[in-house]
């Protein structure tokens, strides 16, 4: 009797406990389901530091030490180099430099009117530039540097008049992560994708994605037989954060540029160590013109 007495109780424990279990999974589906983009934004901006701050922060010079690893198909390299982020309001520039003279380095500017992206050689531009040159937005929206730049979006999105919805949840390296889906006001063929830790709210990754389809002839014929559509992965990753002043930033920052076509694959992968920030100080404007450099 007693025996069965403490089967029982046994069985009714565990229902309890898998009720209880049960009934936390549905609340925090329910959560996620209610939160929305605005809500998100809300608590990243809270993480990057007091709104006092960050509406007094009106320029930025970040810089530290770049290492670059090229992948193709048959081949790889890695070289190292120096880095800088600048930005005043919505003004962006990016410049990567290195000692290789094959790969001296990438630069792009964005003077609030115009894109700059400068040489490889005499009217040669680098793969990455060409596709920032042929999709504009991703720096002239402020999205490229994340936080690191006075010119990320999120920071005045009104004034951006973007689109940004919320995308439930996802899982980067393990860890829970909020996605939100931006769309620039004037539109763009690439897709864009930012990812928050759901526990900080630190910015974490910007992804775009971009497809190009094989073309088809008149009569519907396709003229490259044998080839597939081309894809394009541009990923930015930002970690350890730490506090610059009043506000929360990234101390590492990383692109990845991945192309995948018939003719082969390849990865390209920029590691940034950052190790000065200098915030209010004057950048002279035609810094942001890199086109002659």
């Amino acid at each position: 009797m007693i025996e069965i007495l403490h089967r029982r109780l046994t069985l009714t424990f565990t229902f309890a406990v898998a009720a209880l279990l049960v009934a936390f999974a549905s609340a925090g589906v329910a959560t996620a389901q209610k939160l929305k983009a605005e809500d998100v934004v809300a608590k990243h901006l809270e993480a990057i530091g007091p709104a006092a701050s960050r509406a007094s922060d009106r320029s930025r010079v970040v810089v530290g030490a770049a290492r670059a690893v090229f992948k193709t198909s048959g081949s790889s390299g890695a070289i190292d180099g120096r880095a800088v982020f600048g930005s005043v309001q919505n003004k962006v520039l990016v410049a990567m430099a290195f000692t290789a003279p094959n790969y001296p380095g990438d630069k792009f500017g964005f003077d609030g009117k115009k894109l700059t992206i400068a040489y490889q050689r005499p009217g040669i531009r680098t793969t990455l530039g060409s596709f920032l040159q042929s999709n504009s937005g991703i720096v002239k929206e402020g999205l490229m540097g994340g936080t690191l730049s006075s010119a990320w979006p999120l920071l005045n999105l009104a004034e951006r008049d973007a689109k940004v919805s919320y995308s439930g949840t996802d899982k980067i390296d393990g860890r829970t992560v909020h996605k939100l889906n931006y769309s620039p006001n004037k539109g763009s063929d690439v897709k864009i994708s930012l990812y928050f830790d759901s526990e900080t709210f630190h910015h974490i990754r910007t992804q775009y994605e971009l497809v190009i389809s094989t073309r088809i002839a008149s009569g519907g014929v396709d003229n490259q037989a044998g080839q597939r559509e081309t894809r394009y992965k541009l990923f930015e990753t930002f970690s350890d954060y730490k506090k610059e002043g009043e506000l929360n930033l990234p101390h590492t920052y990383t692109l990845q540029f991945e192309i995948t076509k018939t003719s082969g694959s390849s990865s390209d992968k920029w590691e940034i160590k950052l190790e000065q920030f200098d915030f209010n100080q004057a950048i002279d404007s035609k810094s942001f013109d890199v086109e002659g450099d």
